[in-house]
């Protein structure tokens, strides 16, 4: 990357450090999955990876004191028909996950505490809508079990997860490949396979704006960039360099920056700290994680510096800042799957200081995991922000929630089209089976008629 502007920051030294074998989990079995996605997350008390597994879809949950070596008979969640193409935790509730797949259904799973000991295939709750599969699903930032979930049916739909109630945004020309809520949780931005970027209105059930956010042909993603609403995307130009640009969502006919990485194939993943405003960003298939400090300045963003390694990885999930180890100044941790997906490593960023008293001026007030307002109230138009506490005090873990109270729901309706035609040839050969028994009648009815 010619022309880096090296300028004065305080997260300027952030470095990265590698943990101890011991500090690692391993033994594991990442999805193989091509479907692009980040293949773990993170909340304060557990991690879930998807799980390579034959005959339907599991992801693993570990709590994160359990490292080392992983059982061989470690307990997974396998409820879906279909693989596991993306999980997120609940934001509120660190003992509830939801997970999507390829079987068309998305889920919620209750976490007990400790974790799971035995396999789980009983969902807490079952939504049922999307018609092809579900390739990502995130809950909102503030508002209580509200759920986005985008499929290959071309779909945005927005759930109530308690009442498994959405309402659904069409209007995409192709398969989705990445989504992201704003800051503030009125829009949810998208890219897709036709290149395009797009902003949702989730509440007013349509698309507000779109654009060609990159001119290759290989997959994008999209974040927000926290409080300034602007969205941050990931790609390809049209000679297979790898490229990022920021954009105004106010005026998306030109982004307001762009810049080619490199020439490598993998996509990129970006994290985004919106608590110190610091990007970071790893490509799968790398070894190394670069990290950028977005600001207000005339350019919108400034490299800081990378953290190397020889290890590849395959995907990427960021602690929640509350959970950072603040005697260490650290200001982030990154778990890392390596290649192979066996292992996965917790990488801490440090900014080193002398002091060992409290760094507020490093540790600014961060999301609190409490929520704002209610699903009702903001699918009724109401709005609000993240709630945030101060870091000073320490981290104390929250007691398990237990207010989720989901309305039963029927896994029926939408089906893969691979039950559908399945389902259509059973329904065939039992009607074939049907013509056949009335022949057999009738031909019994006029032998019986035929007899004096």
């Amino acid at each position: 990357m010619a022309g880096r502007i090296v300028r004065a920051s305080k997260f300027r030294n952030v470095f990265g450090t590698a943990p101890k074998k011991e500090q690692t989990y391993d033994a594991l079995k990442v999805s193989k999955s091509a479907w692009d996605s980040n293949k773990i997350k993170v909340n304060t008390k557990f991690l879930a990876v998807l799980w390579e597994a034959s005959g339907g879809g599991a992801f693993a949950v570990l709590p994160l004191e359990d490292k080392g070596k992983a059982k061989a008979d470690l307990p997974l969640v396998c409820g879906h028909k279909a693989e596991v193409l993306d999980v997120d935790f609940h934001p509120f509730n660190e003992f509830l996950i939801a997970s999507a797949s390829e079987d068309a259904y998305v889920k919620l799973w209750s976490i007990p505490e400790g974790g799971f000991k035995a396999p789980q295939t009983t969902a807490t709750q079952t939504l049922a809508g999307h018609k092809r599969k579900v390739g990502t699903c995130d809950f909102h930032p503030f508002a209580n079990n509200v759920l986005a979930t985008t499929g290959s049916d071309f779909e945005c739909r927005f759930w109530d997860v308690e009442k498994a109630k959405s309402t659904v945004v069409t209007g995409h020309a192709d398969i989705i490949q990445a989504a992201a809520w704003s800051w503030d949780g009125q829009t949810f931005a998208t890219t897709c396979k036709d290149r395009k970027m797009r902003i949702v209105d989730p509440r007013s059930n349509k698309i507000v704006a779109e654009k060609e956010a990159h001119a290759g042909s290989k997959g994008s993603r999209v974040i927000y960039l926290g409080k300034t609403n602007n969205l941050f995307s990931v790609g390809f130009s049209k000679s297979s360099s790898r490229q990022y640009s920021i954009w105004d969502p106010r005026n998306m006919e030109n982004a307001i920056f762009s810049e080619e990485i490199d020439t490598a194939a993998g996509m990129l993943m970006p994290i985004f700290d919106p608590d110190l405003n610091i990007l970071y960003l790893g490509g799968k298939g790398d070894g190394n994680i670069r990290y950028y400090e977005v600001s207000n300045d005339e350019k919108p963003i400034y490299y800081l510096s990378e953290y190397k390694s020889a290890t590849p990885q395959r995907g990427l999930g960021a602690l929640p800042k509350r959970a950072c180890d603040l005697t260490v100044c650290e200001v982030a941790r990154l778990y890392k799957i390596s290649g192979d997906g066996k292992n996965v490593e917790p990488i801490s960023f440090q900014v080193p200081r002398k002091s060992d008293q409290f760094q507020d001026d490093i540790y600014p007030d961060t999301f609190s995991g409490e929520p704002t307002i209610t699903a009702d109230a903001w699918f009724g138009g109401a709005n609000g922000e993240q709630k945030t506490v101060k870091l000073g005090a320490g981290f104390v873990p929250k007691a398990k929630v237990t207010d989720f109270k989901p309305e039963a729901q029927e896994e029926e309706g939408p089906k893969t089209e691979k039950e559908l035609r399945e389902e259509y040839e059973k329904l065939k050969k039992r009607a074939a089976y049907l013509e056949l028994e009335l022949v057999k009648r009738d031909a019994r009815i006029k032998e019986l008629e035929a007899k004096p």
